[in-house]
Order: C-alpha cells, then structure tokens, then sequence
C-alpha cells in the first residue's frame, strides 16, 4: 500500500462528496436527497458529503455482531431504522463456528441495547426518520468486511427508500461490487485489493466520539437552515 490517501475522516468527506455529487447530480428529484452517517466514524465523513451537497444529514445506527473471543470478525450485523430492526448473518462462517452459532442470538440482543443507546444520544428528539420515496445516500469511513452496511442497506430499503447509494472513503474491492448488487450504487475513492485495516489509509484515524457525531449534526442542521456556506475544511 502507498502512503496515506486521506489527512482524517473530513479529509476522506471532502474527496468522497465530489464524487458523490456526480452520482446525486443524476437524481430525478434531488430535493429528496438524506444522508445519513453510519455512526460513529462514518458521521464526520458524512457531514462533508451533506455539506457539499446541501442535504440534511441524520444518523442510521448499526451494531456489528462480532465472533465471540475475535470481535473484529463479524458473524453479521444490526441496522434498526424506526421501530424496524435489519439484520444480516454470515451463515457459512457460523457453520465454520458452530459454538459461535449458539451465542448469536445472545449478541443479538446486546448489540441491540447499545444500538438503542446510541439512537437515544445521537437523534434525542429528532422525529423518526422517514426514508420512503427519498434518494438516501448512506455513508461510512470505510468498508472491510461490509456487514454493517449491509445491514443499513436492508434497513433503508424495508423503509422504501427510492434509490440508495452507499458511499465511502475506501474499500475492499470485492466488498464494494457485493454492495453494488445490494444498493443502486456504491461510490468509493479507493477500491482496495488488500484492504488490511481501514485506518491503514488515514494518517489520522482515532475514535471518534459521541460528543464529536452530535456536535456535527447539530451543526449540519444549523447550516441548512440558515443555508451557510460549505464548510472551510478546518476542524
């Protein structure tokens, strides 16, 4: 791999939402544009994308269901939009894992608590989100195994959304062409043959925090009402 692509997630926003303008250009209706964040890493890359394109932006929360004793792989992964919860499982890896199979639905049920937890801090007391007829743009930091945005994927299309393109900074490329067969497109700076581990392509890449993905959506909303300029770029 080369050296770092993007500075940080508002660097990676700034490069995704030029390409993503292109996509949203094409729209039919584009004042039915959202975007929402996957939160919490994919909010600061999506407060760019909705700048650029004077979209309201919102969060959807998602839980990946991490494999008991290695997290970081994923059996599936959670999406809950409104009262409706999505769900994706990797059954060929839970017939690899069967003592794995028989905790899924024990992760379930506690990725779903901090999936309500999260909506409760981010969305407070937003009205619910209403993704039916709208053109939804859903947007990441980055796509390594895709399992949780799959599961946002499913989420917004139970919603019936009109159209849906999954945009991120970067992603391995066999993941990205799945999401073209899920979504109506899939926009990504970087296509990766060997992704490694997202933060490999940012020189800056810490956590980032529930404090950070309100502030942002507060500001998001503030700039759309009183239609500010986009943003500058500095944090």
């Amino acid at each position: 791999m080369s050296a770092h692509v993007f500075r940080d997630r508002r660097d990676a926003g700034r490069q995704l939402a030029v390409m993503v303008a292109t996509v949203a250009d094409a729209s039919p209706a584009p004042h039915t544009l959202l975007v929402l964040g996957l939160p919490r890493g994919g909010v600061p890359v999506a407060f760019e994308v909705a700048t650029l394109l004077a979209a309201p932006l919102d969060v959807l929360p998602v839980r990946k269901l991490g494999l008991p004793g290695n997290e970081e792989v994923a059996m599936g992964a959670i999406a809950a939009l409104n009262g409706e919860v999505a769900q994706v499982v990797d059954y060929d890896l839970l017939q690899r894992e069967p003592a794995a199979a028989l905790l899924l639905d024990r992760v379930i049920r506690r990725e779903y608590t901090e999936l309500l937890r999260r909506r409760r801090r981010y969305r407070g007391e937003r009205p619910p989100l209403d993704v039916a007829g709208r053109d939804v743009i859903l947007v990441d930091d980055g796509l390594a195994t895709g399992a949780t945005m799959r599961a946002a994927v499913l989420a917004v299309r139970q919603g019936h959304a009109r159209r849906i393109v999954v945009a991120v900074p970067v992603g391995a490329a066999d993941r990205c062409a799945r999401l073209r067969t899920e979504a109506d497109a899939c926009v990504c700076v970087v296509e990766a043959g060997n992704l490694f581990a997202v933060g490999a392509w940012y020189a800056e890449f810490s956590q980032t925090s529930d404090e950070e993905v309100a502030t942002l959506l507060a500001e998001s909303e503030r700039r759309l009402q009183h239609q500010l300029p986009a943003a500058s770029g500095q944090r």
